[in-house]
Parts: structure tokens; sequence; C-alpha cells
């Protein structure tokens, strides 16, 4: 029989088993905590609360009212409705304080109970409800096809007691799956409970490395999805290219509203972007270095077009003096030089802008020594029978 270890793979990180060992409960799960205060004692003020986790990222809260010696990677039989559900304890002690704080529980709320540790009945139930599931999905899939239903039916979580099970489900638009509900309770001769998320829910319970190189966001750590905006890459003045915006899920990535904050203000200090008037012409706004402090701008000559970078201080004076009917004669400050990389030597090529128009010296081919020297050969021979022939 499997021991408790064999099942903490549910809602595994990595979903990677090697050489029969199976990841750490405590370190490899998704939207994982790490408990710090794990060897704190227990007191009087810490809470009787627990954090249960299921299948990948679905965790909720559960009272310990039977005053049970709990630790992480407990498997624990909890209140359902209706039955009992079986999960792994993700977190308990002080710190659950903390995690009901950040995600909006308060310690008086109605929490359901945990009723004890699980038992190997428990356990062979369970196993046999969980291995369904896959099937299940596939069935439900070919279902909802037949039925025409413009939805996709990604995962299926079976309760501990086998006698629920919840259909997780992508769809744009409203969805009425009564009829879906009624042919699957006919045909698996179990509760159904339809449950609607984003493609950003599903790529959290999938998993998966970002472009950063990192677990992604939403599997790691995130459970608040705020809406991102193509607002927010043209304030951190970054390409429209969706190739590189887009994450796995399909959607912009979570990541850009990190710094959207400090990028806003620190525009706010940059003066409009509005065009200048020099008496070379007139300075057209190209883009902006947030955080350099300097913005491009390009003049029109007859001949060529040059770019400038000005710091924001010599922009507000030049429209000072724009306003007062003054034209000033170079965009830059008298002495300011673009400061250049230390250390930088450009030995690959790169910045030359002729670096591929440079043509290359053709090789002239070698000669075969071997064919030569035959040739030599033969030349002599056929010298030496024709003097021959001319004695005879």
């Amino acid at each position: 029989m499997k021991t408790e270890e064999d099942y903490t793979l549910r809602g595994c990180a990595s979903q990677a088993v090697k050489d029969g060992k199976y990841c750490n409960p405590h370190s490899c799960n998704k939207l994982n905590v790490f408990n710090d205060l794990r060897n704190f004692p227990k007191t009087a003020n810490t809470p009787d609360i627990i954090e249960v986790r299921f299948k990948n990222t679905r965790k909720e809260f559960y009272k310990n009212v039977n005053q049970l010696i709990l630790t992480e990677g407990d498997m624990v039989a909890v209140e359902a409705s209706p039955g009992h559900d079986i999960g792994t304890v993700s977190l308990a002690g002080e710190l659950v304080r903390e995690q009901m704080k950040r995600k909006g529980f308060r310690p008086d709320d109605n929490f359901k109970i945990v009723y004890r540790k699980v038992k190997p009945a428990d356990i062979e139930k369970w196993e046999a409800a969980t291995a369904r599931e896959h099937d299940v999905m596939l069935k439900a899939r070919r279902i909802a096809k037949r039925l025409n239903l413009s939805m996709k039916i990604g995962d299926v979580e079976f309760q501990g007691d086998g006698t629920k099970a919840i259909f997780y489900y992508i769809a744009d638009k409203r969805v009425d799956f009564r009829e879906l509900i009624r042919i699957l309770a006919d045909e698996f001769r179990i509760r159904i409970e339809m449950k609607q998320i984003g493609a950003r829910q599903e790529a959290g319970r999938i998993g998966g490395i970002g472009s950063c190189g990192r677990e992604l966001c939403c599997s790691s750590w995130m459970n608040d999805f705020n809406s991102v905006t193509t607002d927010t890459a043209r304030e951190q003045q970054l390409s429209m290219n969706p190739q590189k915006l887009a994450g796995q899920c399909g959607k912009l990535k979570c990541c850009l509203n990190f710094e959207k904050a400090s990028y806003k203000d620190a525009i706010a200090a940059f003066p409009p972007k509005i065009n200048l008037r020099t008496q070379n012409g007139i300075a057209r706004y190209i883009k902006i270095d947030v955080y350099k402090k300097l913005i491009w701008y390009s003049i029109k000559s007859d001949n060529h077009e040059s770019v400038i970078s000005v710091q924001t201080s010599r922009v507000f004076d030049i429209i000072e003096m724009n306003k007062n009917g003054e034209k000033p004669e170079n965009l830059k400050e008298e002495g300011f030089t673009s400061q250049q990389i230390k250390g930088y030597k450009d030995l690959a090529g790169q910045e030359s802008i002729t670096r591929f128009d440079k043509k290359t010296k053709k090789r002239r081919k070698k000669r075969n020594n071997y064919h030569s020297n035959n040739k030599h050969s033969f030349s002599k021979n056929t010298k030496r029978n024709n003097n021959k022939k001319d004695e005879k």
C-alpha cells in the first residue's frame, strides 16, 4: 500500500517523479509558502486554523476543532458538502493568520472543520476516485462537443469520498450547461459541480517556466489577477510585440503591473510630449528613457536627419524659451557630452553599420600537386619517346 508521501505529487509544481522519489511537500507545491515559524512553540494565541491543499492550486482554510497535532504534509479528512474530502496540510501555526489576512479571510469567519487524520480505508477510497479523473475528463469533453457547447473542460477533480467531482472549464461567453450536467450525472453517477476559470487560472493549474527562467508567478505565489492593458506597456516604453508581451496563457504578462506605479511616478516629472523650436528647425519628439531622464528628438535638415538625446532639465528650459518667443541655437547645453560606458570595446564589430557590406576576398583554389606532377612526368615521357623515334 502507498504511503502518504506518495500522494504529495497531487498539486506538485514540477509534476515530475524520478526514480520513485516524490517531491518534498514542504518546498515543491504550487502556491507554496515556506513556514519560517514551523518550529515556533504553540501558544494560547496560536490560531486553530490550518490551510489544506487539494489538487493543483486549490487551497482552503479549515478549523481544527479536535485540537489534532498537525504539521505540513499530513493528510487529513475534512468537511465537504456533502460527505468528506481528502487533502494535505500546507500551512499550520502562527503564519496562518498572515495568510488569511493576505487572502481576505477573518478569524471569526465560519470555516469548515477537520475531521481526523486519514485512515487506510480513506486513502483506498480516495485513490480509486482520483484514478477516474483523466478518463472522466476525456468523456466529458466528447459529450460537450456533441452538444455543441463553446467551452473547454480543462480539468476534473474528484472529492475524497468519490461522491462529487468539480469540472473546471473555460468559456468566452455564458454557457447553458444544464443538459451537460444531467448527462454527466447519469453517466458517472456522481454529483457535478461546474467551475469556470480564466486563462490565467488555467496556466497556474498547469504550471511551467516563464520567459524570465523562473516558475510562473500564477503557479508559485500569485492568486489575485488584475487586468493588464497595453497602456501599461506603453508607459514602460516597451515595443508592442505580442509574442514578447504575452505569457503562456495568451494574455498580457501579469509582471507588467509590478513596476507600473514606479514608472508612472517617474513619468510624472517629465515635460509634456511636444515638439521644440530651434534655430536649426523643429525638433520632433520621438521617445523617452525614464530612469536616465533623457528625451530623444529628431531634427530634419536639407540633407540628413539627426537624432539627439536631451536631458529633461534642458527640455524645460527650451519650452520656456519657446513660450517667450526665443529659439535656442542647439538642443543640448554647452559642454554637455554623452557619456560612454567605460571599459566597453566593440570587439565583434556589432556597432558598425557597414559590417555586412565588407567584401570577402575570393580564395584561389590550390592546385593538386599530384595531378601537376603526373602531368609533368607525362610530358617528359612523351618527349623521350619522340626522341627515340627520331633516332631510329
